[in-house]
């Protein structure tokens, strides 16, 4: 199949993943023109200066217009009204996808405000950096990556065979599934271990000063890798858990019972038990590695250079 090109893209949102994904598509020609959508003014500015879009714009309706494809980039809790205000603008035949981490409520919510719903399809490439907005893109995000795309079954399938060839045309391998399923799977290889970084790091928080000082000083990579996605977008995670709160929740039972199990194999020193259980999760992490989804992070800011803008960026890892 070859690539697919669009005579007018609309950004709607401009962070590190539709910026990511402007700069793969404008690299291989795949748009006549990129228009980006964002609130703040500091937003556009640098998304043009970036070379992010060939305009940049505050009115969704006005984004949209003549546009072929629109890709949601909001936070989830603001979709809804995003996709209520680009309404008037929006062609009949206009493609509509999103790229955000939960699919159940968007796609209910999204198509129920557009005038073709059947052209909406629901949209996650699987990629992403602890870092946002657009200074965090990067043209290579989607190489061998996964992008999982949850029609329904009215969705009009000419919208979702150009929305295959255009994630595989920027890298990406594309799987299908229902909303509910993916968030379900979601909530257990992402959401979760979201939940947990920043738990872990809520604790050392409230740690007495002294070990907190402690913790700071001899930091390693355990603690540094495992909780750098502590530093994603606290809007964009804030709407994540609750709204996929109950396949979150599921996912949390689960863990909260198998976090008992091992606390009770230390408490009676089950070594046999620890040395089990590390034997077979150090064979599941390999088997990650081999599936190509581990992978290198382009370095985009320091941590103390997180970008102030409050559009959003981070997706899941």
């Amino acid at each position: 199949m070859s690539e697919p090109h669009f005579k007018r893209v609309a950004m709607i949102g401009i962070g590190l993943i539709n910026g990511s994904l402007a700069l793969a598509m404008r690299e291989r020609g795949m748009a006549g023109e990129i228009v980006a959508c964002a609130r703040q003014e500091r937003t556009r500015a640098r998304a043009l200066e970036l070379g992010l879009c060939d305009r940049a714009v505050a009115d969704p309706a006005e984004a949209v217009a003549g546009a072929d494809l629109v890709v949601l980039g909001t936070p989830p809790a603001a979709l809804a009204e995003v996709a209520g205000a680009m309404a008037p603008g929006l062609a009949p035949d206009a493609i509509v996808t999103d790229v955000g981490s939960i699919k159940t409520l968007v796609v209910n919510e999204v198509r129920a405000r557009l005038p073709n719903p059947r052209r909406f399809v629901g949209g996650h490439p699987v990629a992403g950096t602890e870092h946002s907005g657009p200074d965090a893109a990067f043209a290579t995000l989607f190489q061998n990556r996964r992008c999982i795309l949850t029609p329904v079954e009215d969705t009009d399938p000419d919208a979702v065979a150009r929305l295959v060839a255009l994630w595989q045309a920027v890298g990406a391998k594309v799987d299908t599934m229902s909303p509910e399923h993916h968030d379900r799977v979601l909530a257990i290889t992402s959401h979760l271990p979201h939940l947990c970084a920043y738990t872990i790091v809520g604790t050392v928080a409230d740690l007495e000063e002294h070990l907190q000082s402690e913790v700071f000083k001899y930091a390693a990579g355990g603690f540094t890798d495992f909780t750098r996605i502590a530093a994603s977008d606290p809007t964009m995670w804030r709407d994540i858990f609750l709204n996929n709160k109950e396949a979150v929740l599921e996912m949390i039972g689960r863990f909260m019972e198998d976090l008992v199990a091992l606390q009770r194999a230390i408490r009676w020193g089950q070594g046999d038990i620890l040395f089990d259980l590390f034997t077979r999760t150090r064979e599941i992490r390999r088997s990650v590695i081999q599936a190509g989804q581990a992978y290198e992070r382009k370095p985009q800011l320091k941590d103390d250079e997180v970008s102030p803008d409050g559009e959003p960026g981070t997706t899941s890892l």
